[in-house]
């Protein structure tokens, strides 16, 4: 898994949808999400550091968990199903966990608000993600083919040892 922080909300040029922005640590990799309005509302309230005037639906699901002294672990966004993805909310009380199914926005909107990690497969990151930084990727390639190159089945026998050994 890799974790990823949210860069902020963005509205297609075209269709104007709103989308959140993950970036994993190196900000060398983006993943979009394409989410409803109110859901890119109760996304921003809190990256923005405003609080409601009452509860709202996330602010509500935050203090009842608070109520029973349940907190949320992390989330996981954890596959993508025909241009579907797909989340948990990890919940902890004690000693016990609970993997609870969300939609990523309202698994988002949860997680900025207790302040938890937000964690994406690799799989996922593989699939549905997109380049920031082409030229480190261009580099990390280029740098990888050249070990490789350089590379002698001796290296590989010091390293791993014969399969006699095993």
């Amino acid at each position: 898994m890799i974790e990823m922080k949210v860069a902020g909300i963005a509205l297609d040029a075209i269709t104007r949808s709103p989308i959140i922005l993950l970036k994993d640590a190196s900000e060398r990799r983006a993943l979009l999400i394409y989410i409803a309005l109110e859901q890119a509302r109760a996304i921003i309230g809190p990256l923005e550091n405003q609080k409601p005037p009452r509860p709202l639906t996330h602010d509500l699901m935050m203090n009842s968990l608070g109520e029973w002294n349940i907190n949320i672990e992390k989330i996981i966004i954890h596959s993508l199903e025909r241009d579907t993805f797909y989340a948990s909310v990890i919940l902890q009380q004690g000693e016990f966990r609970k993997e609870i199914d969300s939609r990523p926005s309202d698994a988002i909107a949860l997680a900025l608000r207790a302040n938890v990690s937000i964690w994406v497969m690799e799989e996922v990151i593989a699939n549905a993600s997109i380049p920031i930084d082409r030229d480190a990727d261009e580099a990390e390639q280029e740098a990888f083919r050249e070990f490789i190159s350089n590379l002698c089945p001796e290296d590989l026998i010091r390293y791993f040892g014969t399969s006699e050994n095993s």
